[in-house]
């Protein structure tokens, strides 16, 4: 693909049909009828299987088969240590007598809190709240005219897959329900190799160039000084950092509108996002965008459901997940292309290469080719879901990257994190991760190594072993993968290509397509969260923003904010010095500091002089703590001044006698404690 872009005013959309798209495709989605399996009646005498049952026929693939060698149960196995050892007191620690200490050799007890102590791997940077499931994909209709890729080649084809859902911005332990992009990653265990679809719930993302990645995440995740908010984009160096990158307006208008709080996973769509190729047997190029489709249907909650089912379930989404498949209402998502020929690259106002822009379903419809259906639930968590390693440079022959800047930079980043994550180089031989067809290379050792390589030679070429493994060449079926040919002009430089420089656009587009209840839930969650961010100049950067989408909506966001601002203000909330962000309070008025201070060390001059003329006890009305406490306060003085008055506050303050409220008088002395206390 060359760099030299057409001029953008000579660029038009297209608008055709699915047809005109992609001649043959228009009907590779059947009618409903030719493919939902008709339930079969129970035979006589026969115990029916429970429906989401773990035994049930229909849950079982190649993948669940491979990875039923390493389950382990406990029925009716004796308790041993990881070395095979029976125990026999798993209750007590070995000891010098009853009350003794605790001896070194105890084997038993080191082992058990040693694992304990390392049980715990880090947490994905983002997604690391997530659910997963496993089930299985199969075509409509052959694709074998647009890819190679055999999981697609045949109608009759059937391929394990294992999906997991997350948020984005909170932890492990956050809520389900927050307002947040929801990830939507796929791993299909093909017979060529593990393909995986890396996607989220909107179809654009917030950045264009993965430069920017690492900022971005660290403007989204809680705040550093304080780590708050979990689970929330509400605060100020999210939007500080939204305000300052327009690229990120259109994500953040998915985010903002109902898009952002499914009512579940298994109503929520899924994309790709990126532009990728498929590639025929022929060699020639499709770009293509991946959908998924729920078929259950879109559905959302509203703000106020979203709120309380924070508070009530935290655990919303993964519950409804988990008891749908149990019941046998399996999840249903059918997986929907946009087809783009290589010769229509430049036929649109946008950069197919450009991740923060979709591509509308008017210009080029999406064609459904297949569906998935997730029909078991995990037997382990940690072992499948949070071990699980989805990678987007895992592609398949058949399938390839375009040179979108942010795909670009994600396949190095995810190998990088699964190395850090997973202890190593080798997580691709944990269970979850292997893929069902062999893999033989020259790949050796490293941490966790479990496969035991018996090949002499461990490198390439090589007479010892007949050069074994060898290369596969390319070819229709079963080849080895290669990359389509492409010609790349261009000269090295860090520049982003103007046609990835138009931001508003699109976002109005979206706008523009939501319903009326729809634009107020947005306007409402516009204002929602910029009410939670202090600083006044970050609220105002994005308003403006807002309001070269579209101005009604700016009028409206900008509207909510100034109610909110005011209602805030009618209620007085006292505000604690320095309580935002660290920030200094602002200088008070001499006479306002000088009675807090007089407070803070037990009264005024005049009950002051009261006390160390020798009475008893404080004048009528007087309130304040004792004589002894009264003394303290006083030798205390300075700090407080130093506290509550500037520098030259506090200067004039030490030329006053105490007894005329200041810090101590010209000689300073520290006032003498009370005879009775001596």
């Amino acid at each position: 693909m060359s760099d030299k872009h057409p001029n953008p005013h000579q660029q038009q959309a297209p608008v055709h049909g699915s047809e005109e798209a992609q001649p043959g495709l228009d009907s590779l989605a059947p009618d409903d009828r030719e493919w939902r399996p008709t339930p079969k009646p129970t035979a006589p005498g026969v115990e029916p299987t429970a429906p989401g049952s773990l035994k049930a026929p229909d849950t079982h693939n190649s993948k669940l088969d491979s990875l039923e060698a390493q389950r382990k149960g406990g029925e009716d196995f004796p308790l041993t240590t990881n070395q095979g050892v029976r125990i026999a007191d798993d209750q007590n620690s070995l000891r010098a007598g009853s009350r003794g200490p605790t001896l070194l050799e105890d084997f038993i007890l080191r082992e058990k809190i040693t694992h304990f102590d390392h049980e715990r791997i880090p947490e994905r940077i983002v997604h690391a709240r997530g659910s997963a499931a496993h089930g299985y994909f199969q075509p409509y209709k052959s694709l074998a005219a647009l890819t190679k890729a055999d999981f697609l080649s045949s109608a009759d084809k059937i391929t394990p897959v294992f999906v997991r859902f997350s948020t984005v911005q909170g932890g492990a332990g956050s809520a389900d329900t927050v307002r947040d992009i929801r990830g939507f990653a796929t791993k299909f265990y093909t017979d060529e190799g593990i393909f995986d679809l890396v996607g989220n719930n909107t179809p654009v993302f917030f950045i264009q160039d993965a430069m920017k990645f690492p900022d971005f995440v660290h403007a989204v995740k809680p705040e550093p000084h304080w780590a708050i908010p979990q689970g929330q984009s509400a605060h100020d160096t999210f939007w500080d950092y939204v305000s300052l990158q327009p690229e990120t307006l259109h994500n953040v208008m998915w985010a903002m509108s109902d898009r952002g709080i499914p009512r579940s996973y298994r109503t929520m769509e899924g994309f790709g996002i990126h532009t990728f190729r498929l590639i025929n047997a022929e060699g020639k190029a499709t770009f293509v965008r991946f959908h998924w489709k729920p078929v259950a249907g879109k559905a959302s909650l509203v703000w106020d459901e979203a709120q309380k089912l924070t508070g009530r379930d935290p655990d919303f989404h993964r519950r409804d997940l988990w008891e749908a498949i149990e019941a046998g209402d399996y999840p249903e998502f059918e997986l929907g292309l946009q087809l783009i020929p290589e010769e229509n690259e430049f036929a649109f106002d946008f950069d197919l290469l450009d991740p923060t822009k979709l591509i509308p379903e008017a210009l080029v419809p999406v064609q459904r080719v297949g569906r998935m259906v997730l029909n078991r639930n995990p037997d382990n968590f940690f072992a499948e879901n949070e071990q699980a390693a989805f990678h987007p440079g895992h592609i398949i022959p058949g399938i390839d990257f375009s040179n979108d800047p942010l795909l670009q930079g994600r396949l190095f980043s995810y190998t990088d994190t699964q190395i850090s994550r997973l202890g190593g180089p080798n997580f691709h031989e944990i269970p979850i991760n292997r893929p069902t067809c062999p893999y033989h290379n020259f790949q050796r050792d490293g941490m966790h190594r479990m496969d035991i390589d018996t090949n002499p030679a461990n490198y390439e070429p090589n007479s010892i072993n007949d050069n074994w493994p060898r290369e596969t060449p390319p070819a229709a079926k079963r080849g080895g993968f290669e990359s389509p040919a492409e010609r790349v002009d261009g000269e090295k430089i860090r520049q982003r290509s103007p046609s990835f420089g138009e931001y508003y656009a699109q976002p109005r587009l979206f706008w523009l397509s939501q319903t009326p209840i729809e634009q107020q839930h947005i306007i409402d969650g516009f204002s929602f969260e910029l009410s939670k961010v202090v600083r006044t100049w970050i609220r105002e950067r994005v308003v403006d923003h807002l309001a070269h989408i579209d101005t009604k909506l700016a009028e409206a966001v900008g509207g909510e904010l100034r109610d909110r601002t005011e209602r805030r203000s009618a209620q007085h909330y006292p505000a604690r010095p320095g309580q935002w962000r660290g920030e200094r309070p602002q200088p008070q008025p001499l006479r306002r500091r000088r009675r807090r201070c007089e407070r803070s060390r037990g009264g005024s001059p005049a009950q002051r002089t009261h006390l160390s003329a020798g009475s008893g006890s404080a004048p009528a009305g007087a309130a304040g703590p004792g004589r002894a406490q009264q003394a303290a306060l006083l030798a205390n003085g300075r700090s407080h001044c130093r506290r509550w008055f500037s520098a030259a506050d506090r200067r004039h303050l030490r030329r006053l006698p105490v007894a005329d409220g200041g810090c101590g008088g010209g000689a300073r002395r520290r006032p003498q404690r009370p005879e009775s206390e001596r």
